[in-house]
């Protein structure tokens, strides 16, 4: 993370106008900018599911073929977990109380990850400098060329092949080898600069792993055997890791989004601006995805507001859209997730030559 970069406040008419429209409209409406109880709604029903699903793949054990379908639906319950509760928590717009943000923003930890590494990598790098090559470290993604500014190697040219195959261990990778990487070498990227481990958190790191290995490794290889935890693990990590992966790499790396190389620490435009060139939206009229995935396919107003709760997007996106025609700044939607899943595909393709 650089903090030399800085962005133009020469011309901040678009950050003002939004704000102000932005803040009549939870003022007129009597609103909370944080979580209602659609949010608890939400988690109580995400939570529940989470343990049902775990109590009859490991206690019930039904005939493999359904055991491999809960396995599949206990993968999309850890990445809508992480998509509807970790993620507004981590932002703390799930709820005004602060204590319950930060406790429910270790459903991360519950699931594997570790909510301190994601802050500094997530709220900071990410959504400060999206896009932009080397400060971002969400585009930084082995084997993988997504923008210009990135080397082009050998292998890239096969990326259109095995990029799903990338995706589907992404969260394994995450959970077992990545998070142990940045704690040894306290480093968010290989040339990132080293960062501060308090003690609290280390403790915290080292008890979560140990309860989640327990929880999810240890009681099924003692009740179940180790194939069908093998099996298990493999097909729930897959899973998850394909609808994270696929819901960020939708937002941001499409044919319509740009990518930064900075050389002079100066990005000519104002932070909003830089989010809206940055990022994308796809499938906003599709409710069930919403529901899904928090909002998540409304990446812009997310980006735009990361303290407000996602279920507030579909409601501000009309005053995005509206903020963004008005001062004549092109904003990016894709009307389908299909359509987003394609250009994404597109740039794959585009970036392997």
């Amino acid at each position: 993370m650089s903090p030399t970069i800085k962005f133009s406040n020469a011309n901040t008419l678009f950050s003002k106008s939004l704000r102000i429209r932005i803040n009549e409209y939870f003022k007129m409406s009597g609103k909370s900018k944080t979580g209602d109880w659609r949010i608890g709604l939400k988690a109580a029903i995400l939570f529940a599911s989470f343990i049902g699903l775990y109590a009859i793949l490991v206690f019930v054990q039904p005939y493999w073929p359904i055991s491999i379908l809960f396995c599949v639906l206990l993968g999309v319950n850890f990445a809508a977990i992480g998509f509807n509760i970790m993620h507004d928590a981590g932002h703390n717009s799930l709820s005004r109380n602060t204590k319950i943000n930060t406790l429910l923003s270790y459903s991360l930890n519950l699931v594997g990850g570790n909510i301190y590494l994601w802050k500094l990598k997530h709220n900071i790098a990410h959504h400060t400098y999206t896009n932009i090559n080397g400060e971002d470290h969400d585009i930084e993604i082995k084997f993988m060329r997504v923008h210009r500014g990135q080397v082009l190697r050998g292998y890239h040219k096969y990326q259109r092949y095995y990029f799903i195959f990338l995706y589907g261990i992404s969260y394994l990778a995450w959970v077992f080898f990545q998070d142990y990487e940045k704690y040894f070498r306290q480093k968010l990227g290989k040339n990132s600069e080293r960062f501060a481990f308090p003690n609290k958190e280390k403790a915290i790191f080292w008890v979560s792993k140990l309860f989640h290995f327990c929880i999810f490794i240890v009681i099924p290889l003692v009740i179940v055997g180790w194939l069908p935890t093998l099996i298990g693990m493999l097909v729930t990590g897959i899973v998850c890791g394909i609808c994270l992966a696929t819901v960020f790499q939708l937002a941001h790396v499409v044919e319509a989004t740009e990518f930064k190389s900075i050389a002079a620490d100066k990005v000519e435009e104002e932070w909003m601006v830089h989010q809206v060139q940055s990022t994308a939206n796809f499938a906003t009229k599709n409710r069930v995805l919403t529901w899904l995935l928090g909002g998540l396919n409304f990446q812009l107003e997310h980006h735009l507001f990361p303290r407000i709760c996602h279920v507030h997007y579909p409601a501000i996106n009309k005053i995005v859209k509206e903020t963004c025609r008005e001062l004549g700044i092109k904003n990016v939607e894709y009307a389908t997730f299909r359509e987003a899943f394609k250009s994404h595909v597109r740039v794959i393709r585009s970036m392997s030559r």
